[in-house]
């Protein structure tokens, strides 16, 4: 709860200011519309989310299983850009703001004025050197912070309460200009509704939440279908965290807008993003409000942690499927080299500046959130639960205008989010294009009536075997192969041969277990499978017949006719086209040596 709650509550930071510099005199009541989205909406949809998507890839494996190929494959890069968009901007966002608050404290040397994007970058590389350490001090670390955070906060809010109590005159002052302004209880409420998008920072920890999870222990005998303690904790993380911010971010607001003078939440002002911090060091005296900016700034530059490991946790599990990143992106440390260098380069190019940041951090975060109520709306209808669907269908529409008057009012987010987008997908794309010529399949079983039919076609330590479009079944198609293969190929006639059928199968994906099947069709004995590539599968089974007999294949094709250029794109994105040249580079780059590569002949 702590690692992800890293991001949630360190909004407290900067959220009381947010909501009084929005909605002024009314910023509780807006809080408190954030606090009932929260409870009601937020909460429900991210505990079903748990529920349907245990291992962390939040509602983007929901929605993928939705679409079917490459409309599943692009959705997830899409969403896959607007996570980076949220998790990368976390951490150059919230070591940024951690910068602010170093430099605006009031016992800091004069020295720091001016140098935001130096102490910025130290920040991340700092964190990036904790995550290279490794991950169970990262944790450790978190739950050290957020504890020590919460009790500071709640030394703050309990002595402004406190001081509230002993002197109600600012009760009574914000009463006054409250209804002076807002007379009508319904204008308030509209009012507040009006605003709440610009609250809605408030709701980050949501996303976090769920991506934390396969660090949550599983109980004896779960499986990893049905890891049951994963996803109770989740449940409980998830709710406990919800409560505990609920009462903060209130609590927070009412202090805030009572106690700070509305022109210090302006723009320059002494309380803009740093309001607790404010009272901190006006009621408490700078020595506690210089702990409590240590205590903020940590936890400011430690957010990027939970960002971070929501990226570790979704990239490996997306893009190396895809083929769309390299293998060692499945590895902790080089992704971690990879994304704070991306961190580095965000905080140069935006100057470390919060406002600047903060329009796409918000433009990810409710992406994310209306995404992930989407799914759960339409997880309940195929389900056949129809008052979760109504209520699960209310809070897509809460969300999605929410993105929507987010997006209006601050368009500079999704132009971000959508260069995070084009990187993301260019980038996979070309990974894709590199890796499309490598052994794709994963392991390879040849079953009993495979191995059978290869070892009774051997004849002087060779087997024969002619490629056959699986399309066509007849038995004149396939003496019309063999007496082609005859002909053009040479094969002697009265050889025994084996014919190999590869059915594609969802041709988006990358690579996948390979079953080789042996079957006898009009009396021809036939190798058949699935896979998403036609090439790769049959260059993956000509060397386990290799490597499992010891008998060395001869693989036979015919030349394919077309745009060779048109045959390529149909190899990349379809898993067909080109066959034989491709087959024959494919063996050349799993098998180095010559004497040891299966042969190819094309005629």
């Amino acid at each position: 709860m702590c690692l992800s709650g890293l991001d949630y509550f360190s909004t407290l930071g900067y959220q009381p200011a947010i909501a009084a510099l929005a909605a002024g005199a009314l910023a509780p009541l807006a809080t408190l519309m954030l606090v009932a989205v929260t409870l009601c909406a937020a909460l429900p949809v991210y505990r079903r989310v748990a529920q349907e998507s245990p291992h962390g890839q939040g509602s983007i494996s929901m929605l993928e299983r939705l679409l079917p190929h490459w409309k599943g494959k692009l959705f997830v890069l899409v969403l896959l850009g607007f996570a980076a968009t949220d998790f990368m901007i976390t951490i150059t966002l919230s070591s940024a703001d951690a910068t602010a608050h170093i430099i605006e404290n009031p016992l800091t040397p004069e020295w720091f004025h001016g140098q935001q994007v130096a102490i910025t970058l130290i920040l991340i590389l700092l964190l990036g050197g904790l995550f290279l350490r490794g991950f169970h001090e990262v944790i450790w670390l978190a739950v050290v912070l957020v504890a020590v955070y919460l009790a500071l906060n709640v030394v703050v809010i309990a002595t402004a309460f406190v001081s509230l109590i002993q002197n109600p005159a600012p009760v009574d002052h914000w009463w006054l200009n409250l209804t002076a302004e807002h007379s009508n209880p319904w204008m308030m409420i509209a009012i507040a509704l009006l605003v709440f998008p610009k609250l809605a920072l408030g709701l980050s920890g949501f996303e976090t939440g769920v991506a934390v999870m396969p660090q949550i222990r599983s109980n004896p005998g779960d499986t990893e279908k049905k890891p049951s303690g994963r996803i109770d904790g989740a449940k409980k993380l998830l709710l406990t965290a919800a409560l505990t911010m609920s009462v903060f971010l209130v609590c927070s607001s009412i202090v805030t807008t009572m106690l700070i003078p509305a022109p210090e939440f302006q723009p320059g002002g002494a309380a803009n993003g740093r309001a607790l911090s404010f009272l901190a060091h006006g009621m408490l005296g700078d020595g506690f409000g210089s702990i409590y900016d240590i205590s903020t700034i940590l936890i400011l530059w430690f957010a990027g942690a939970s960002a971070l490991a929501g990226m570790l946790n979704l990239i490996p599990r997306y893009l190396p499927r895809f083929g769309m990143a390299p293998e060692w992106a499945r590895a902790i440390r080089p992704l971690v080299l990879v994304l704070i260098g991306v961190a580095v380069v965000i905080t140069l190019v935006f100057e470390a500046s919060v406002d600047a940041q903060g329009a796409a951090y918000a433009t990810g975060v409710l992406v994310l959130m209306a995404s992930a109520a989407v799914a759960v709306t339409i997880s309940a209808k195929r389900k056949g639960q129809r008052w979760r669907t109504i209520g699960f269908g209310i809070t897509s529409v809460i969300f999605l205008y929410t993105t929507g008057a987010n997006v209006v009012e601050r368009p500079d987010g999704i132009r971000i989010a959508a260069l995070f987008i084009l990187g993301i997908v260019a980038v996979s794309f070309f990974s894709r294009f590199r890796r499309s010529t490598e052994l794709r399949a994963t392991s390879v079983t040849l079953d009993e009536d495979a191995l059978a039919i290869v070892k009774a076609a051997a004849e002087d330590d060779m087997v024969r075997i002619i490629a056959h479009e699986p399309a066509r079944l007849s038995a004149a198609r396939y003496r019309h192969k063999l007496t082609h293969a005859q002909m053009a190929s040479h094969l002697p006639e009265g050889a025994p041969v084996i014919f190999i059928e590869i059915k594609v199968s969802d041709f988006s994906e990358f690579s996948q277990d390979l079953m080789v099947q042996g079957v006898t069709r009009h009396g021809y004995k036939i190798l058949q499978a699935s896979a998403p590539s036609v090439p790769t599968a049959i260059a993956a089974t000509c060397i386990a017949i290799r490597d499992q007999t010891g008998i060395m294949p001869h693989i036979y094709f015919r030349w394919t006719e077309g745009d060779p250029v048109r045959n390529l794109m149909r190899f990349i994105f379809l898993g067909q086209g080109e066959i034989a040249p491709l087959t024959r580079e494919v063996l050349r780059e799993a098998e180095p040596s010559i004497a040891k590569r299966p042969w190819v002949h094309v005629g």
